[in-house]
């Protein structure tokens, strides 16, 4: 499985709509509203390599109000169970 992080900058009026129709394409998981540089963070999951940019430059990219994405592919997934056994190092 791949992950993908996608920053999305949309036009201002538009993003509740835009966060809306990005959510229903298929391989977006997650859509979330957030402070900071970006207007939009879409949580990108597929299989194969070739379907990134199916979903975020023939989706993502072309809904209507979208001016421009960057995209973060994940190398790894860190859980929370992950990261308490590594700071615990060996410590009961």
């Amino acid at each position: 499985m791949l992950t993908a992080i996608v920053l999305i900058d949309t036009e201002p009026d538009r993003i509740p709509e835009v966060a809306n129709e990005v959510t229903e394409l298929k391989g977006v998981s997650e859509v979330y509203s957030v402070t900071g540089k970006a207007d939009l963070v879409a949580m990108v999951r597929v299989r194969e390599h070739d379907a990134l940019a199916t979903v975020i430059a023939d989706g993502i990219s072309k809904v209507p109000g979208v001016l421009r994405t960057e995209t973060l592919i994940a190398f790894r997934t860190y859980s929370s169970v992950d990261l308490e056994q590594a700071f615990a190092l060996g410590l009961d």
